[in-house]
């Protein structure tokens, strides 16, 4: 059978679940941040939500939910991208992480380092936001990777969302409403002609928003790779 132009991963019509996330905050490393994912079988809304403390670890601080499990698995490579419908937010700065792998757990119990796709985004009130495969940076303990392999879109094995300080650009109380979270081929949208237009709905980084994560990523320094082994 021919795949969907619309698969629903969590939210929408697959309701979401706590049982599907799990909190990977800054206080694995001494940190004082944290975080929570709210939903139920009967809610349209999953709200991330929590607060991200700058102070304990002198400036940096991040606090993020992951899916669980170890042995899931995504197959993507039918679609072009991911699609996050987003009911409201706060207007700070956000995270959404892949992973094409995840490593045995060392002897101390924590998880090693691999490389992640993150892309930065930022919404305040209702919005939808498209992300394009070629749209997520490969990252490895916080630094660009610009010799990664393509990420594997056979084989997706986590998804993150996650919030930091960027060494004090944001903290305190945050808050994000989504409403799902599914990945598309944008045909969907090109024969649906009658919905709102392409250029209303697919969401792509502004030359400013580009060029202001650039600048974030610059001020991200040493604590950016306490993230990278957790999501």
């Amino acid at each position: 059978m021919a795949p969907t132009s619309h698969l629903p991963l969590f939210g929408g019509v697959r309701a979401w679940s706590q049982d599907d996330w799990t909190s990977s905050d800054d206080r694995v490393r001494g940190g004082s941040s944290q975080s929570e994912l709210t939903c139920s079988a009967s809610s349209l809304i999953a709200k991330f939500h929590g607060t991200l403390d700058i102070k304990t670890l002198g400036g940096a601080g991040f606090a993020s939910q992951r899916t669980r499990g170890e042995d899931r698995t995504w197959n993507l490579s039918a679609y072009d991208g991911i699609e996050l419908v987003i009911d409201s937010a706060d207007g700070k700065l956000y995270t959404l992480t892949l992973k094409d792998e995840i490593l045995p757990k060392r002897p101390d119990g924590r998880e090693q380092s691999t490389i992640s796709w993150e892309f930065d985004f930022r919404a305040e009130g209702r919005r939808t936001i498209f992300v394009k495969w070629s749209d997520f940076r490969a990252t490895y303990r916080g630094k660009n990777k610009d010799d990664a392999e393509p990420l594997d879109l056979k084989r997706i094995k986590r998804f993150g969302i996650m919030i930091r300080s960027f060494f004090g650009d944001q903290e305190g109380a945050f808050a994000l409403n989504l409403v799902s979270i599914a990945a598309l081929r944008t045909e969907r949208y090109l024969d649906e002609p009658d919905d709102e237009s392409i250029d209303d709905i697919l969401y792509e980084k502004s030359a400013a928003e580009a060029t202001s994560s650039e600048q974030v990523g610059k001020r991200r320094g040493w604590f950016s790779w306490l993230t990278s082994c957790l999501l």
